[in-house]
């Protein structure tokens, strides 16, 4: 169980919500309930980690509107839609919306606390990419021009001296470069220094 992640319940039904409520917290989950989709987005923007566990179809905002407006928003909580066999195509309209799953109703505990972890997982390893993307970023850029010239020339798998034919400069004055280069971006390998530029630019 992950105590800093909440289950934001978004229908509404109130014997849904409730039934909903109690059997994520039967399992030790946090919970938080809401009887729209506009009550919910009230709250929205100072959420950090969690699930957010919305019906298809409501009054008011359904649940695409609240994809919609997650969206725009920037919140990139992971969103599992609730639908009835009649909404099918919406909850699929839903997943193109950026929906993690859908759960046809009526669904049991096991399912849905499976779909919880599993975007669980996919969400913290997002995380993990978005501050390992960051910090690439932010090494690239305490590099010279000419430190780029020569990390470019690397990433495109040329030799030394090729590096320093194109640039006009000695193979020895491209070694302290790419010595440079390393160093500023911490790279324990030339293998190390290629992952951390493709994942800057993934």
């Amino acid at each position: 169980m992950t105590p800093d992640w909440i289950v934001h319940v978004v229908d509404d039904d109130d014997a849904i919500r409730d039934s909903l409520t109690f059997m994520l917290e039967s399992s030790g989950h946090n919970v938080r309930a809401y009887r729209s989709a506009e009550h919910f987005l009230d709250t929205a923007d100072t959420l950090d980690r969690g699930w957010i566990l919305t019906d298809v179809r409501m009054p008011g905002k359904s649940g695409l509107d609240l994809l919609r407006d997650l969206r725009e928003r920037a919140i990139a909580l992971p969103v599992i839609v609730m639908t009835g066999h009649g909404d099918i195509p919406l909850a699929v309209e839903a997943i193109k919306a950026g929906a993690v799953e859908f759960l046809e109703k009526p669904f049991d505990e096991h399912r849905l606390l499976a779909a919880l972890e599993a975007s669980r997982e996919s969400a913290m390893r997002g995380d993990a990419r978005a501050a390992e993307k960051l910090e690439a970023a932010r090494r690239i850029a305490t590099l010279s021009g000419r430190e780029m010239d020569v990390l470019e020339g690397l990433v495109a798998g040329r030799a030394n001296k090729a590096i320093a034919f194109d640039l006009g400069i000695s193979a020895r004055t491209v070694e302290i470069y790419r010595a440079n280069v390393m160093t500023k971006m911490r790279a324990a390998s030339l293998s190390d220094l290629v992952r951390m530029v493709i994942v800057s630019r993934d």
